[in-house]
């Protein structure tokens, strides 16, 4: 039951499970049909509670704001429930899917507010992802670069153009000489684009410090790679501007990742924080994703909300406002639970 005040959208109008997301097959575009090879394999079940809000010193009295907090759905994610919840009321709210494919939720506020609370729950399984043999290799990075490029008198299938729109600049990754020099030693001739992730993916965790209070959304990259300090976002913004200096297709990955707290010590609730890393299209392998932030590839313990060019594509919460003053930056609270692991 909602409180008074609170609005609980209606989510059945959308099923997270089966919405077509443009996908080519499930190697390419991460596609929502159940991968069967999964039976048998590792799961976990989270409940993740995403909490924003906002204090003005002055009334709104017209707010637009874009949602992206419903998880895409993948093989080997599955959207149990997801709910979400608003004071006030929204006058409007319209679901659709964005044109990357991700779930994104529209909502109007045309009474005036001197606050807005947007409340996100879910529960959602994670699958095991099935992996290639070890011996599997992928094209070179060589190999990867000239698919795509444009040749006169050659035509790219529609799966080629969508992967090409990851190649190029975006307004949170700039490309250019500084940040091919600092991968150069990633991209030795002939190496498999899967294993030149990988290094920079070490590289970037090897040589930079995870430091919240270092920079900013609005922080340039350049200073990123100047300072050696940053944030996960930073982090992957990173690694997308050195591999798309090289003409490489990759995307910025939103979600959420289990932390642990230290030994002894109990889990606060909402110090979780939303996360992000990167994918690289490595045929014939295809999307393979790298967190430069904890040196891994993604398993068990990540979300994915959705994914685009960079932060801006899919930030959880953004919009425009008429009215409120100097409005200060949001309260965020995160808490991300673990309510089983087993076997499917």
């Amino acid at each position: 039951m909602s409180s008074p005040g609170v609005n609980r959208l209606d989510v059945s109008r959308l099923d997270v499970n089966s919405q077509d997301v443009n996908s080519q097959d499930v190697n390419r575009q991460g596609a929502s049909k159940p991968d069967v090879s999964m039976l048998g394999s590792p799961r976990a079940r989270y409940a993740v509670e995403h909490v924003t809000e906002y204090a003005y010193p002055q009334p709104v009295s017209l707010s637009q704001q874009l949602i992206h907090l419903e998880p895409r759905p993948l093989p080997w994610q599955h959207c149990l429930d997801w709910q979400l919840q608003c004071e006030p009321v929204p006058s409007s709210d319209r679901r659709e899917i964005d044109a990357f494919g991700n779930p994104l939720c529209r909502l109007d506020f045309n009474v005036p507010h001197e606050s807005l609370r947007i409340h996100s729950h879910m529960q959602i399984e994670i699958l095991q992802r099935s992996t290639p043999p070890p011996a599997t290799r992928s094209a070179s990075w060589e190999q990867v670069r000239d698919s795509l490029r444009y040749r006169a008198g050659r035509s790219l299938s529609s799966a080629d153009l969508d992967d090409s729109r990851y190649r190029f600049r975006s307004p949170f990754v700039p490309i250019g000489m500084a940040y091919q020099r600092y991968a150069q030693t990633c991209f030795g001739a002939g190496r498999p684009l899967s294993e030149v992730a990988a290094a920079l993916m070490r590289k970037i965790h090897r040589e930079f410090t995870y430091d919240a209070a270092a920079t900013h959304i609005a922080t340039p990259l350049a200073d990123v790679l100047r300072l050696k300090h940053g944030v996960c976002q930073d982090f992957a913004h990173l690694m997308l501007a050195c591999l798309r200096s090289f003409d490489l297709p990759c995307r910025y990955v939103s979600g959420y990742l289990l932390t642990h707290p230290p030994a002894g010590k109990p889990r606060m609730v909402g110090a979780d924080a939303s996360h992000a890393w990167v994918a690289v299209y490595c045929p014939p392998l295809g999307w393979l994703e790298f967190d430069p932030t904890n040196n891994v590839m993604p398993g068990l313990e990540h979300i994915v909300l959705g994914w685009g060019r960079d932060f801006g594509d899919v930030s959880p919460l953004r919009g425009v406002i008429l009215g409120g003053g100097n409005a200060s930056a949001p309260d965020v609270a995160v808490t991300v639970t673990a309510v089983e692991v087993g076997i499917v």
